[in-house]
């Protein structure tokens, strides 16, 4: 035989395209010819598969060889086809005679000995050669990646030549172990009755975190904006299985590692202010995912909100409503998902603080709040004034300390979205305008409050929807089939921005 075809993947974006290494051996001067837009890292893979196949015992052909990994028309690049070109080159030369096992993959890099290495951002193959039912033999390096999401029919070597004794049945792989995958303790998040009073900040981010809902804290320094923020790390359900195989290839893609316990845990990215358009969207060649895609399925915080450049902010905003982000470059087209909860602190003004304590004028405030585009805004169902204790209840609040757990809220959440998924399938910040107004269950009567208030606070059509959609939340948490007048309000409160906006120009 001088024509062979081993099949590996190759990652474009979140999918793992299925790669034939085809080789041909010919008659003529010795040459190796590697073809299928390959990059300089696949190029090079020449000089390893030569030294890898001399130095495992086996004899390189001194014919001329030509190796086509198709499809042409996607480029590849990094040392993952090192063992799939050094495997068929063995089976075209007749040095593997018989092939003892089907339906086969291979990825990983050969060392000059002959060894296997670990490769790089291998999980979504892990993931595509498992929903094709086929058996993926990888470096014994990536075990963990296997053992991650559970894949059984995963094989792992050490070296060329024990996937060669493997393939002619002298000799078998190591096969992943079970191992277990859970959600990280919630105690290593702090917890909601640390924090001292804030009771209207604590139920909107109850209702943020039930709903899914976006949601921006505006207070003065030391209110305790960022500590809640993490706090609601602690209270968010686990992640269903499908979600966290996904979003563990996004992170593996990113070099990021997920470990066993954090396989169901939902995401929590706090990327600093001075992130790039790039790191929040994803960038670079090829495209990697950015902060948004890493915080998919989970929660992106940004502190200090007005602080990041309005052009990093306002790429935010089509992501958010289509809960995908396109990187285009000039020969990559990518698209990585981006379903989060945006959560935002910020201060009402550059020095902090507002009223008598201020020390920037009304035209300084409308300046530094003129760095949030309104649209940006929009996009916050939820907004809330986190403001400073009244004297005297700050030793109040700490002798009582009655505040909530985070235990006892994530309970109250994940009750609150079992109910939401039940009844229509998705979270209620999910919820499409039709699918809204057929599950909300509110009367004439109410929608006519709602459209007369918004008229007065110069809403938009948005605003709306996202206010309905949190009186939804509202309702579900206390069990209420149909959303009331209270619940509208409760909802309407919840607009602190809009407020404070309309108190700077009147």
């Amino acid at each position: 035989m001088s024509l062979a075809t081993i099949i590996t993947r190759t990652n474009q974006g979140l999918d793992a395209i299925a790669v034939k290494v085809e080789v041909h051996l010919n008659n003529g001067l010795p040459s190796f010819h590697l073809v299928g837009l390959p990059q300089t890292t696949v190029r090079e893979a020449k000089e390893r598969v030569r030294s890898a196949i001399c130095n495992s015992g086996f004899k390189f052909p001194q014919r001329r060889i030509t190796v086509n990994l198709a499809p042409a028309d996607i480029p590849k690049q990094g040392g993952r086809f090192d063992l799939a070109i050094a495997i068929a080159i063995l089976v075209a030369s007749e040095q593997i005679t018989e092939i003892k096992h089907n339906n086969l993959e291979f990825i990983g890099e050969l060392a000059l000995s002959g060894l296997l290495r670990g490769t790089p951002h291998i999980l979504p193959s892990v993931l595509a050669a498992q929903s094709s039912n086929s058996t993926l033999v990888l470096p014994a390096a990536n075990r963990g990646d296997a053992e991650l999401i559970g894949y059984s029919k995963a094989l792992m070597a050490d070296s060329l030549h024990s996937v060669a004794e493997f393939l002619r049945g002298e000799a078998n792989l190591i096969k992943p172990s079970r191992r277990q995958s859970g959600v990280q303790n919630a105690s290593n998040y702090p917890d909601f009755k640390d924090v001292i009073g804030q009771q209207v900040a604590k139920f909107a981010l109850t209702v943020a975190a039930a709903g899914g809902h976006n949601l921006l804290m505006c207070g003065s320094p030391g209110t305790g904006k960022t500590l809640m923020a993490h706090c609601l790390a602690g209270i968010l359900p686990p992640l269903a299985l499908p979600r966290a195989q996904e979003v563990a290839a996004i992170h593996s893609i990113a070099d990021l590692e997920r470990q066993p316990q954090q396989l169901l845990q939902a995401p929590f990215r706090s990327p600093h202010h001075n992130s790039s358009a790039a790191a929040l969207i994803g960038g670079s060649s090829p495209p990697k995912p950015g902060e948004i895609s890493l915080a998919h399925g989970g929660v992106l915080f940004l502190d200090e909100l007005p602080e990041f450049p309005r052009r990093v902010l306002d790429c935010l905003r089509e992501p958010l409503e289509s809960g995908e982000v396109l990187i285009s470059r000039a020969r990559h087209k990518v698209t990585y998902p981006a379903q989060f909860q945006l959560i935002a602190a910020m201060n009402p003004s550059p020095c902090g603080h507002t009223g008598q304590h201020s020390r920037t004028t009304d035209d300084q405030i409308r300046r530094y709040l003129n760095r949030l585009s309104g649209p940006l805004l929009d996009r916050f169902d939820i907004s809330v004034m986190v403001n400073n204790l009244p004297k005297g209840q700050l030793l109040e609040a700490l002798k009582a300390n009655q505040s909530q757990t985070s235990k006892e809220i994530a309970e109250q959440v994940a009750s609150c979205r079992a109910h939401q998924v039940n009844r229509q399938g998705k979270l209620n910040a999910q919820l499409s305008n039709n699918e809204l107004l057929d599950s909300t269950h509110v009367s004439n009567a109410d929608l006519k409050f709602l459209e007369a208030t918004m008229d007065q606070l110069q809403l938009s059509l948005r605003a709306f929807h996202r206010i309905l959609r949190v009186a939804r939340t509202i309702a579900d948490l206390e069990q209420q089939p149909s959303i009331s007048r209270q619940h509208i309000i409760q909802a309407l409160s919840f607009r602190a921005i809009d407020k404070l906006m309309t108190d700077l120009i009147t």
